[in-house]
């Protein structure tokens, strides 16, 4: 029998908390062998239980007095706000009462209390955020996505180890190929950092296939694309605005006079296309090199994607990938 695994959401976290925090619980623990403890102001996440009907044994509430709002400075409220739901979350990963914590809150905040109180694997130099990006061949595991902008090329080396661990690990691929982002494919192409990373994932025993330009990401060229933070956010979000864009301009153009009708025929592609690019069915960025899974969800997150942050955390326990990560360093 699969052992149960324990994951701390912070409830408050979010646009829309507790109402798609509580939500996202209550479904992932009727599709899931998981037990979650629900961290944050007990009087509102009861009222949103109240209203479904669910294993009452698998879900239970951490009462938290506190909430660290986006426009706080992150090591002050990391520091001062000892009873917020983001910091009691985190001491219940710190202290093996829990294996994994999602939140929805601020990416500064829960950085920066996976640093000082989760704390990273030995001989990790910087833990790295990751995300999957939609290609022409599935995903691309994005590393760093934003939580190191400033950059040494013995992390981005580390940056392709523990990227692809997970990959190979939590999705399946064997042998996950690993590229490191540049502006230019040749090997002199790029800065010092960038040509100094490129030596040591060369000499790594990684499937290092060399440099890719950003343009060649969407199609899939690689499973893992490496580049620090400050580079790696700027990708993230571009083609979030990209692709939000796109998907507008289609669906003006195609629902104007005439293309009215055959529009109709062409929204159940549409709709397979938007779920493809849709950030919800992964649920989450997860912040890999610390002692236990931190997972960041997006602020705009629904239910939907917190069950699958919570399903993210799942796979990554049985995977083992805190020993896997080890192993490779």
């Amino acid at each position: 029998m699969e052992t149960e695994i324990v994951v701390a959401l912070d409830a408050m976290g979010g646009d829309f908390a507790p109402v798609e925090t509580v939500k996202g619980a209550v479904d992932a623990v009727k599709e899931m062998n998981v037990h979650i403890k629900l961290v944050g102001l007990e009087s509102a996440i009861r009222t949103e239980l109240e209203k479904y009907t669910y294993p009452q044994e698998k879900i239970e509430i951490i009462a938290a007095s506190e909430v660290i709002s986006t426009d706080e400075v992150p090591t002050m409220a990391i520091r001062k706000k000892k009873d917020s739901s983001m910091v009691i979350g985190m001491q219940l990963v710190k202290n093996k009462e829990a294996d994994a914590f999602v939140s929805a809150g601020s990416t500064g905040a829960l950085l920066t209390g996976s640093l000082l109180i989760v704390g990273r694997l030995p001989g990790v130099e910087r833990p790295v955020l990751g995300t999957c990006l939609p290609t022409q061949k599935g995903f691309t595991f994005l590393v760093d996505s934003g939580a190191n902008v400033d950059c040494k090329a013995k992390y981005l080396e580390q940056f392709g180890k523990m990227g692809s661990v997970y990959v190979e690990n939590v999705f399946g691929k064997k042998n996950p190929s690993v590229a490191l982002v540049n502006i230019g494919a040749e090997k002199e192409k790029g800065n010092a950092l960038t040509k100094e990373a490129y030596t040591l994932l060369e000499e790594s025993s990684l499937n290092f296939v060399g440099n890719i330009e950003p343009r060649n990401v969407p199609f899939g060229e690689a499973d893992v694309v490496v580049c620090d933070g400050f580079v790696g956010n700027t990708i993230l979000k571009f083609a979030e605005g990209l692709s939000k864009t796109l998907v507008g301009i289609i669906k003006k153009e195609i629902t104007k006079g005439l293309y009215k009708i055959p529009a109709a025929m062409l929204l159940k592609p549409f709709q397979n296309v938007k779920k493809y690019f849709d950030a919800d069915e992964v649920g989450g960025a997860p912040f890999i090199g610390l002692k236990a899974l931190v997972v960041k969800a997006h602020g705009s997150s629904n239910a939907k994607a917190f069950k699958n942050a919570i399903r993210q955390c799942v796979l990554f326990k049985q995977a083992d990938i805190i020993g896997k990560i080890q192993d490779r360093l």
